[in-house]
């Protein structure tokens, strides 16, 4: 029988920082406060050479080789089985479910499924690794070859993607204390055996906004074909940056380090800056840059030595003895891709021709799957692609980010905000009228016309019923009476104003024009 998880913030390993734990941490401290960043102008001599490896979890219900759960926020040490702690005799089974998310989001980056695929063992010894290695893939990936299109300051560039690959997650260590009251390291494998996918790119990014592009991409995509939340708070997308510096012009690529575990945009694309600077004025103060692993410090803004950098001979590759190889046929991938949504990138080209939107707006209503749904239902009802657009952008998206929800539970529903257009674009309603009616639906979830009919909002149209307004408005604005009179046509708009204001936004406004323009000769 297994034996009972710890409870609730026991420890697995817990350590006191002695005296070279101390060395360690000061020795960082004075080298990151001394350290000299090279100047603007020394960095231009440079040309960066980036690669990202980018950790997706996949939004599978249950780990790669187990039923575990994979839900966040259990309790430390709840969500584990046999398999997922490595006990002895235990044995993995494949996860379909994650193959085939795993099979979509290579199909997604534009890759190239490879007909076998093989598991192996990558070894190495961390206290939130149970096993003593991670079932990953080395020489036979899942695929390969394919690409990500990204759009930098209007010029478009294509990242290679070398290869995505199965493998499992390792658990989590939480350090806590400081050296000088002791440093305690507690481990939780709950997420020990979670399946991931990694993503390899060419080296083919030149600076930090490449790459905050190239990761963007991959984000959306992902989580348009819901391989997986990308959830970057919960570690559902971390990249690890390959960087090195070389002479623009050369040849060679440099020695490059390797900065892990970068968990937002923002710090990807600092750790990077800071990275690239710091081999400059290595190389411009004469020393060399080593080949190592760094993480980066956010409240510093600044990378560090973590350790030396392993090359593949240093994991001891080999098979996995206790799975077969993976046989994906052309059948398979066939069901799989059938079964994709339309990708982002086609639906932005698509939204361009189909409803002629800018570039823009389709960029805006592309960003997630669920804006591009709720736009093309609102387009059937309302028929006008162009002012629904505008106000799926404008005042839907303004009111949802003010209550802090997300388009998919808009008490707004895109049948109702189509039907709010089409009143509009059909001159029934004023543009003052809805936006009037507009707030009462977000708070009700009604429909415009029940919202009319409930407050008494409907539109006034009736000539008899106008004159009399129209009548005043004249009276109360001579001098805007005189200068339309004189020629000064334009002026009818301002009257046109003063009567929408004193019917609420409720008059028809093509009514009101037509018994000014009368009534003014």
């Amino acid at each position: 029988m297994m034996s009972v998880p710890p409870a609730h913030g026991q420890a697995l390993t817990q350590n006191r920082a002695g005296p070279c734990a101390r060395a360690t941490y000061n020795r960082f401290t004075v080298s990151s406060t001394a350290l000299n960043l090279a100047a603007p102008e020394l960095i231009a001599r440079y040309e960066p050479v980036i690669g990202l490896e980018v950790h997706v979890q996949l939004a599978t219900a249950t780990k790669i080789f187990c039923g575990c759960p994979t839900g966040f926020g259990a309790l430390p040490n709840t969500n584990v089985c046999p398999v997922c702690l490595g006990l002895p005799g235990a044995l993995p089974v494949l996860s379909r479910q994650a193959v085939e998310l795993a099979i979509r989001g290579a199909l997604a980056l534009n890759c190239q499924i490879r007909a076998q695929s093989r598991f192996a063992r990558k070894n190495y010894f961390y206290p939130d690794l149970p096993k003593g290695y991670q079932i990953s893939q080395y020489d036979e990936p899942l695929a390969e070859h394919g690409y990500v299109d990204i759009v930098v300051e209007g010029a478009a560039k294509r990242i290679g993607v070398t290869r995505v690959h199965m493998e499992d997650d390792a658990g989590k260590s939480v350090h806590d204390g400081f050296p000088d009251s002791g440093r305690y390291s507690y481990v939780d494998l709950n997420r020990s055996g979670t399946p991931l996918i990694e993503i390899v790119s060419e080296p083919d990014m030149r600076n930090s906004d490449e790459a905050y592009a190239y990761l963007s991409e991959i984000k959306q995509a992902l989580q348009f074909i819901e391989v997986s939340t990308c959830d970057m708070e919960k570690g559902h997308l971390r990249c690890d940056a390959n960087v090195s510096v070389r002479l623009k012009g050369a040849e060679k690529l440099g020695t490059k380090a390797e900065v892990k575990n970068l968990n937002s945009f923002r710090f990807l694309k600092q750790a990077l800056d800071f990275e690239i600077a710091r081999q400059v004025a290595v190389l411009e103060g004469g020393g060399r840059v080593v080949q190592e692993t760094r993480l980066y410090n956010a409240d510093r803004g600044e990378t560090f030595s973590m350790r030396s950098k392993e090359d593949a001979h240093d994991y001891r590759y080999f098979p996995e003895p206790d799975l077969v190889p993976l046989r994906i046929g052309e059948r398979w991938i066939a069901e799989v891709r059938s079964a994709m949504p339309e990708l982002p990138p086609l639906k932005r080209a698509r939204f361009i021709a189909e409803y002629g939107l800018r570039e823009y707006d389709a960029d805006v209503l592309t960003q997630t799957r669920a804006a591009s749904d709720y736009f093309e239902t609102a387009v059937k009802v309302s028929g006008d692609a162009k002012t629904t657009a505008n106000w799926v952008m404008g005042d839907l998206m303004g009111m949802l980010k003010a209550e802090g929800k997300e388009i998919g539970a808009s008490p707004i529903g895109p049948e109702n905000l189509g039907a709010l257009v089409k009143l509009l674009a059909q001159g029934e309603i004023s543009g003052k009228l809805a936006k009037e009616i507009f707030p009462k639906m977000f708070s009700t979830s009604d429909a415009p016309a029940a919202i009319m009919e409930r407050e008494g909002l409907k539109q006034i149209s009736d000539t008899g019923a106008l004159g009399q307004i129209i009548a005043d408005v004249i009276a109360a604005n001579p001098k805007q009476v005189e200068q339309y009179k004189s020629g000064k046509t334009t002026v009818i708009n301002y009257l046109v104003g003063q009567a929408m204001k004193a019917t609420r936004g409720q008059a028809n406004v093509a009514a009101v024009t037509d018994l000014l323009k009368q009534k003014l000769g």
